[in-house]
């Protein structure tokens, strides 16, 4: 155990060094929304801004200059510091919060997590009377979160390969565009930058402001849905917003390393992917049920074509994990009890695709593991001489070995126990069973859909609770388990 547990001092260093240079970083993009509220007037904003980037680049030029490189991480090292560095940064990213006096200091660290993971439950009693200036800096987060706190550091990084393959790796992401981790961290950047553009303008043209556009692309694209009013999405009452909400949804939840490969030309490469053949059924499939169950409830009036474009929306929000909405959480609670609710807490779950912005399980791992009870069923059918080719086409033809169904069985089984303790904890609150399956899921799966059960008069060990399941659900549990047996154990050590 002590030799699983054990970090040498060089890589603690080194940890720190990391650390440092990604909270000068965050400081400096906490610079950016003092130009909205320079914009739009919002001057009271500017301070509590200032005064969290001066915190922000002080702490991290101390810890820069303070700790060296001393030693190359392992992937054990590294796996603490991606998990360390999202606590980090979220402690650091409430400050403007809690500064500005709009939240207390728990729930603008509740915000930030929310942002930073892509989930998408807000703290804010009434968004409709939130700042512009707060609303950009809660996009933005999102937006980073999306492409990821350490990929986002990468591209500029000056590090030994060796340090940035391993913190690629730690944070969740273990597929290479090009050869060069740094180069494919930068390849990432470039796509995510030119989906963003594309976003801001369609929604623009849909009939969205500037400002709105800006925002609503950072949080779908992002897959975090964070919005702007109450009534998200469903604000605008219009069909082409909800178009390309969908398109950029689906963009973001679909794996970087296809993306690059359809924008390079090959793009029947999307229609073999594993990832494909198991999103679009799901896709479609619950779309379908959905929509056949609110069509046979009162509340759209028994008009199909409308109940099939609340579905559409809602099932998409869920299947990517973005967490965007055009049915109220009053509504999700009330008119899509029982079958609807149902299907998008099963979706949630099930999540988006790897290497994507989006969170749960992954269509990869559900897609292996249907693929593995075909593979069982032939092996008892043909003739043990018989040779069963047991791969997948992800991006590129892949063998699955033992291994690989071993890591993807004891994934899923450590996901869905973090899903039940946690429905046990939350359910000590409140009663409402099938709400609580709900929100829980959206909560682990990075959702942030919501049935209207997380507000800010919230217990606080709910809210410490969802602020866990985020994080859990961000960083794939794994690094999170080294980074606690880490901690227990030199804590029983000392």
């Amino acid at each position: 155990m002590h030799a699983v547990n054990k970090v040498r001092v060089g890589e603690i260093r080194s940890i720190f060094h990391y650390t440092g240079f990604i909270c000068v970083l965050l400081g400096l993009l906490m610079l950016v929304p003092i130009v909205v509220a320079l914009i739009y007037g919002e001057n009271r904003y500017i301070l509590p801004f200032i005064y969290s980037a001066i915190i922000s680049i002080v702490i991290g030029f101390i810890l820069y200059r303070l700790f060296k490189k001393d030693a190359d991480l392992s992937l054990k090292s590294s796996m603490v510091f991606s998990t360390g560095i999202w606590l980090v940064a979220c402690a650091l990213s409430a400050l403007p919060f809690y500064f500005s006096g709009d939240l207390t200091y728990l729930d603008g660290y509740f915000e930030a997590m929310s942002g930073y993971t892509t989930t998408g439950f807000s703290m804010y009693t009434n968004l409709d009377a939130a700042a512009y200036t707060m609303d950009f800096w809660r996009g933005f987060m999102q937006w980073m979160g999306g492409i990821g706190i350490i990929v986002l550091a990468l591209s500029i990084l000056s590090s030994p390969a060796v340090n940035i393959m391993r913190m690629y790796s730690a944070e969740g992401r273990d597929e290479r565009i090009l050869p060069s981790i740094r180069h494919t961290a930068r390849i990432i950047l470039y796509i995510y930058v030119l989906y963003t553009v594309i976003g801001i303008i369609l929604f623009n043209l849909a009939g969205m402001p500037l400002f709105d556009s800006v925002f609503y692309t950072f949080s779908a694209l992002s897959t975090g849905g964070f919005a702007m009013q109450n009534a998200s999405i469903a604000f605008y009452h219009n069909f082409s917003i909800e178009i390309v909400a969908i398109i950029v949804m689906i963009i973001g939840a679909t794996n970087f390393a296809l993306h690059y490969t359809v924008l390079k030309g090959k793009w029947k490469e999307y229609f073999k992917d594993i990832e494909t053949k198991v999103a679009w059924p799901l896709l479609i499939v619950g779309t379908l049920l959905v929509a056949i169950f609110l069509y046979n409830t009162p509340y759209y009036g028994h008009d199909f074509l409308l109940s099939l474009r609340y579905s559409v929306f809602q099932v998409v929000s869920a299947l990517t994990t973005t967490g965007l909405q055009t049915s109220s959480g009053a509504e999700i609670n009330n008119h899509y009890a029982g079958m609807g609710i149902f299907i998008l807490t099963l979706l949630m779950i099930i999540g988006a695709g790897s290497c994507s912005t989006g969170g749960g399980i992954k269509w990869i791992r559900i897609g292996i593991m249907v693929k593995s009870i075909w593979w069982e069923i032939k092996s008892f059918l043909l003739p043990k001489s018989a040779k069963i080719h047991r791969k997948i086409h992800h991006v590129k033809d892949i063998t699955v070995d033992s291994d690989i169904l071993r890591l993807t069985g004891l994934f899923v089984f450590t996901y869905l126990f973090v899903y039940i303790v946690s429905v046990i904890i939350i359910l000590f609150y409140y009663q409402n069973v099938s709400q609580v399956l709900f929100e829980v899921a959206s909560a682990v799966g990075n959702v942030g859909l919501g049935s209207g059960l997380m507000t800010a008069d919230s217990p606080v060990i709910a809210k410490l609770v969802f602020i866990a399941d985020f994080w859990v659900g961000r960083l794939e549990i794994w690094p999170i388990m080294l980074f606690l047996a880490v901690i227990i154990r030199n804590t029983v050590r000392k």
